[in-house]
């Protein structure tokens, strides 16, 4: 059995697609682009497919990860754009490895998240930013199928800033034509903080609130760096290991005798 692991994106309208939506449109493209899928056993086989935290409805991702394994193999390279055709524009595979390695979903340990804040001055988002750093604590309330739960969100955010949008040559504009951008390096905590949580403490601890609803968008996630405080990859090691497969194969590699010449 081979074992495929697949970075896609949400973009677009198709933020807002459920998981659910998801699953379902992914396991048509499996049918259309006749990948050779292996199945659970029991009465009700499925395709075998693993998701890895996947991003919440409603919000946009460049890093999402699934995987799946296969009957026969395949050339991870050419399966990713067979499936990246069978699927619409918007939900697109961008990445494809060979699993070599175990522990994908323990490797995404952290996200990159990308907030936009229409119509709230780059200033104001700062001011906001600065008081949630200060704080030691910034305790908000979610509502879960248990209730009201309050946790703290200032432990999981590794990393926030506010700036103004890429290329924006503006200055300083109107308030009714502002804009600010929120990045975001989150841990993945128990319980899990999630970018309207960090919303929620902004408004806590400096009275922010945007008029409108923000655009959340997921820039990457995986291994989180301690030093730099920067996410990387997590297919990298997969990466790696089917580099070094390939080099100790070409160099265990019986070489091919020459042909005997004419006697």
């Amino acid at each position: 059995m081979q074992r495929i692991r697949l970075r896609y994106t949400k973009r677009g309208r198709l933020r807002f697609t459920s998981h659910r939506d998801f699953q379902r449109a992914f396991e048509r493209a499996l049918r259309r682009a006749e990948v050779p899928m292996a199945y659970s056993a029991g009465f009700t086989p499925h395709p075998k497919v693993s998701y890895a935290n996947a991003a919440p409805t409603g919000t946009g991702s460049e890093a999402e990860f699934l995987e799946i394994a296969l009957t026969e193999r395949r050339d991870p390279e050419t399966l990713r754009a067979l499936l990246d055709e069978s699927l619409p524009a918007g939900l697109d595979i961008t990445d494809a490895v060979e699993a070599r390695t175990s522990g994908l979903a323990d490797r995404l340990a952290a996200s990159v998240w990308e907030l936009r804040l229409d119509g709230v001055p780059v200033e104001d988002a700062e001011k906001a930013v600065d008081a949630f750093l200060a704080a030691e604590t910034v305790e908000v309330q979610r509502k879960t199928k248990n209730g009201i739960r309050t946790f703290d969100t200032r432990a999981a955010v590794a990393a926030l800033a506010a700036d103004r949008p890429q290329g924006d040559p503006r200055g300083d504009g109107p308030a009714d034509d502002a804009c600010a951008i929120l990045r975001l390096v989150v841990r993945h905590m128990t319980p899990a903080v999630r970018p309207d949580d960090v919303l929620s403490g902004l408004r806590a601890v400096a009275d922010l609130a945007p008029p409108v609803p923000a655009a959340v968008t997921r820039l990457a996630q995986g291994p989180f760096d301690e030093e730099s405080g920067t996410v990387t990859d997590p297919l990298a090691p997969d990466r790696e290991a089917v580099t070094a497969a390939s080099t100790t194969a070409a160099a265990t590699a019986p070489a091919t005798a020459p042909e005997a010449g004419p006697a």
